[in-house]
């Protein structure tokens, strides 16, 4: 396919060192998945390119592409940088675990479609301060399908029924009734609001959901439950989930 100008708008997630004065950047779009981007010259003193691809910066960018491999970036409009991710580490951990998990569910210059607009959710919901477990974890359960193991949220795996009392199976890909918990050695033995909460952020779509306000021991224990849940059924090893448990971990969270 022959190179050719073209606009897209995206989050640049990514950047690291390329030669002397480039840049790699990794941007995130909808229609056009993601792109690694040359950005020639952004180690210079006054390089407009720099300031345009930080980290979470959100804008329209033209680039020189074949669709394939790496891409030049060319010019920008309208990026807008949100501050807030600067200024707050936490929040900045957060955010680069979500998009880590996203890039690695999808191969470069596949169309992301609803994920991308996940991304997009998460990004300015965490900027503005809402809980940011609570969108991680919702980012984390509507991944699921994305990596191939969407879980049965809907009905109990086994008989089908939709109202009652809930655990989650990993072994058996989503919730069983209590009809059957005495036979099911593999549930995770959570507490009936702990499993509707798995439920609630993995079914409801993203604009439907408000703010969920839970306790710190539901919290942690819907974490343990998806961390379970991506360790025994997805095979990732990510840097930005270590830091993030890490920050976790030191402030107790």
């Amino acid at each position: 396919m022959a190179r050719e100008l073209k606009e897209v708008q995206g989050i640049i997630f990514k950047r690291q060192k390329y030669k002397e004065a480039d840049l790699l950047a990794k941007i995130m779009t909808k229609q056009d998945g993601i792109i690694t981007l040359i950005v020639k010259g952004a180690l210079r003193p006054k390089s407009q390119l720099s300031a345009a691809t930080l980290n979470f910066s959100m804008g329209t960018y033209v680039i020189y592409t074949s669709g394939h491999g790496l891409s030049n970036l060319r010019t920008y409009k309208e990026v807008k940088q949100f501050d807030g991710l600067y200024r707050d580490l936490t929040k900045n951990a957060y955010t680069s675990f979500i998009f880590d998990l996203i890039d690695h569910a999808f191969v470069e210059y596949q169309p992301l479609g609803k994920y991308c607009d996940l991304a997009v959710f998460a990004l300015k919901k965490i900027d503005a301060g809402v809980d940011n477990e609570m969108i991680t974890q919702i980012v984390q359960m509507k991944m699921l399908s994305a990596f191939g193991v969407e879980p049965e949220l809907r009905h109990c795996v086994i008989c089908g029924k939709e109202r009652g009392v809930f655990d989650y199976s990993i072994k058996l890909g989503g919730i069983v009734c209590s009809d059957h918990f005495a036979k099911v050695n593999s549930r995770l033995h959570l507490t009936p609001k702990q499993t509707a909460v798995l439920r609630t952020i993995g079914l409801l779509p993203i604009e439907r959901l408000g703010n969920i306000e839970l306790n710190s021991e539901t919290k942690k224990a819907t974490r343990k439950a998806i961390d379970r849940i991506y360790r025994e059924t997805i095979d990732l090893n990510l840097k930005t989930k270590k830091f993030l448990d890490e920050i976790k971990l030191f402030l107790s969270v």
